[in-house]
């Protein structure tokens, strides 16, 4: 068992070892403040102080992060190690830099609870972090960092046993609107006919071709050819609006196609915009959900990726939500967190380990196509890329999808044949 001495144990120091050490390096550990013991220890040793110790033992000087309370405005300066970037360099250690404030700062998301500009759509905004601003946001910095540290304890402790996490590969799909031109009514498919004439809205409406953004079929086949286990996240706003633009619910053919999904597939929620500024909307959507498909829903991720920390996370807590997977940018395709691996999320103002678990992503469609203005050979480039960098440090590599990509919409030519083919290849 690898024993680390400090003269102060914190909840942020015991959540950020517990996810080295546990989670990714599947490494038995413990902390004390038992300096007598810590000499007579005879296994593999971290002296995490600034009090010295004889060798064998690892150094590591402390920066002060894990020890602070509150939230405060962070000196960081960037360094290069190898390839990769490292802050909070610690003088007088044996490694780099204090690996467990740097990892902590980040996949906190520290830097979210400080002043920022917000983007168009009032979310934080790329621009504003350190990964962005030092060039590491397409790197999985944190679990990079990890098994470099891992390598490097191994090289003092030789007899030390790691258990690796294993990636995966996880394809999920957010539903925002189910349908082109089928089930909107006769209104505003007359409204829309007048403002785009279109033979093909019509030809789909008589029943005599499919819908453009019907893509689930092609899914399903997909899915079973190469054994997936996507997930669905629905969007069940109840009244539609600027940015929640869903088939409402109610529909009986918008509610079995939710069911026929959660009768197959892991099935989420997609809180609508609207929920970001009332628990109430949040909860009554949940409450829709669970109702059309009989199943309790414990999973979401954010429609427009909009969340703010930390009210957002306690509100889908105090919802009974479990697992988020809304980490990562509705602005560009990147590592939000720095890291590929999940990880419960830390709830900074109220110092707490909490039980809802994040699931960061790294590509999603529509930052391809609309926000770096990538054609589709460019965007798949750009996902292989994402997923190679995943399975090089054993992370997840998680996708997301939107069925109006995946179907026959001539605006997307080209992006289901690609993700036809990603699929065949996808292996981690």
């Amino acid at each position: 068992m690898l024993l680390i001495y400090v003269t102060k144990s914190s909840t942020r120091l015991q959540y950020i070892c517990q996810f080295i050490f546990k989670e990714l390096l599947g490494l038995s550990y413990s902390l004390t403040i038992d300096g007598e013991g810590f000499k007579t220890h005879d296994g593999p040793k971290i002296n995490y102080s600034d009090l010295n110790f004889e060798k064998p033992v690892i150094t590591l000087r402390p920066h002060s992060l894990l020890f602070e309370t509150g939230i405060n405005t962070q000196r960081i300066q960037c360094l290069k190690k190898g390839d990769d970037k490292i802050f909070f360099s610690t003088p007088g250690s044996d490694f780099a830099f204090d690996i467990f404030a740097a990892s902590f700062y980040l996949i906190s998301r520290y830097e979210e609870y400080l002043p920022h500009k917000l983007d168009i759509y009032d979310r934080y905004a790329h621009e504003n972090s350190i990964a962005y601003q030092e060039g590491f946001l397409n790197v999985p910095l944190v679990n990079k960092w990890v098994l470099g540290f891992a390598n490097f304890l191994k090289k003092c402790f030789p007899d030390l046993r790691f258990q690796f996490t294993t990636g995966k590969f996880i394809a999920t799909y957010d539903i925002d609107m189910a349908w082109s031109y089928k089930r909107k009514g006769l209104l505003k498919n007359l409204g829309g006919f007048f403002k785009a004439p279109s033979a093909q809205r019509i030809k789909v409406l008589l029943g005599m071709d499919k819908d453009p953004f019907d893509s689930y079929d092609f899914l399903d086949k997909l899915h079973s050819e190469n054994n997936l286990e996507p997930i669905y996240f629905f969007l069940v706003a109840d009244k539609r609006s600027l940015y929640d633009k869903n088939i409402l619910p109610t529909h009986p053919l918008m509610a079995k196609l939710i069911k026929d999904h959660a009768h197959n597939y892991k099935t989420g929620l997609h809180p609508s915009w609207k929920s970001n500024d009332s628990y109430s909307t949040l909860t009554a959507e949940k409450k829709i959900l669970e109702t059309i498909t009989g199943l309790q829903i414990n999973s979401s991720r954010q429609h427009y990726i909009k969340f703010r920390l930390p009210t957002t996370f306690e509100n889908l807590l105090a919802a009974g939500i479990l697992d988020d997977y809304s980490m990562g940018y509705g602005s560009i395709n990147g590592f939000r967190a720095s890291v590929a691996s999940s990880f419960y999320w830390y709830n900074l103002p109220e110092e707490k380990i909490t039980p809802l678990r994040i699931h960061p992503f790294c590509y999603m469609d529509a930052n391809s196509f609309y926000e770096e203005k990538l054609n589709v050979t460019e965007a798949f480039e750009e996902m292989r890329y994402y997923f190679r960098e995943c399975k090089l440090v054993n992370g997840n590599f998680i996708s997301i999808f939107h069925n109006n990509f995946l179907g026959t919409d001539k605006k997307f030519r080209g992006w289901k044949e690609a993700y036809e083919k990603f699929i065949s290849q996808a292996q981690l």
